[in-house]
């Protein structure tokens, strides 16, 4: 079982020492790691992992079965044994990319809840743009405008980001119908981490996020399309104050 020790709050960490539990030619699982592995719309992070007669660049990052697996290229030396020292690092320029893409996300995803009804159905981060797909929803030009400036007034008031564990009785009762897909979380997992908006937003996450809204500049909505009856698509990116 690795530990996932950006959770809940240290996603702000890129550089660390662990223990190598398990390695093969194609991964290596740690006792413990930072590095973010795939999910929730994110992607994997990316970087190197070290020991003292070899190093790895890290490409992907997956859980499996309780485990987080670092697939590794470019392998030197000989690869760690069960109990050897490694450092990790993570890429911090892509990792902090991320940070402020799914923050911003969650602004977004909090507008057009709030001013149109439309739940979040789906979303992918990546480090220079964004994507949401929502629903019910039939966006005009003017709402697009709308929703835009509504995110960029929220990010002035430099908001904190905070990340916790909650019990899950209380995110249920707390997170809005239509801010996240409780259900797909099994019931066992309890408690569940939650990113909190000072005033602004709830919503259950696993991802990485910055600590104030004053961290991601401006958003810029660069495209709308219908992805099928009700459901709207916006594509973004951001922009420096």
């Amino acid at each position: 079982m690795t530990e996932q020790r950006y959770l809940p709050d240290a996603d702000d960490v890129t550089e660390f020492e662990a223990t190598a539990t398990e390695a093969t030619d194609d991964y290596v699982v740690l006792d413990g790691t930072y590095f973010y592995p795939e999910g929730g719309g994110q992607p994997a992070d990316r970087g190197e992992l070290s020991w003292d007669d070899g190093s790895a660049a890290v490409t992907k990052v997956r859980k499996n079965h309780g485990d987080v697996r670092h697939y590794v290229e470019d392998v030197e030396g000989d690869l760690p044994d069960p109990g050897d020292p490694v450092r990790g690092e993570i890429d911090a320029e892509r990792r902090e990319a991320h940070r402020r893409m799914h923050t911003a996300q969650h602004v977004v995803s909090r507008v057009v809840l709030d001013e149109y009804g439309a739940a979040t159905a789906g979303n992918q981060v990546h480090a220079d743009r964004s994507r949401i797909d929502f629903e019910p929803a039939e966006f005009s030009a003017a709402d697009v405008e709308r929703i835009e400036r509504l995110s960029n007034e929220a990010i002035e008031r430099d908001l904190e980001v905070t990340k916790a564990e909650r019990p899950r009785e209380e995110v249920e009762e707390r997170t809005e119908e239509g801010r996240a897909l409780l259900d797909l979380i099994p019931d066992h997992v309890d408690p569940l981490r939650v990113v909190e908006i000072e005033d602004f937003d709830y919503c259950p996450c696993g991802g990485t996020h910055v600590d104030s809204l004053g961290d991601l500049g401006r958003v810029e909505i660069t495209n709308r399309e219908s992805k099928g009856e009700e459901t709207e698509r916006i594509e973004f990116e951001l922009r420096t104050a």
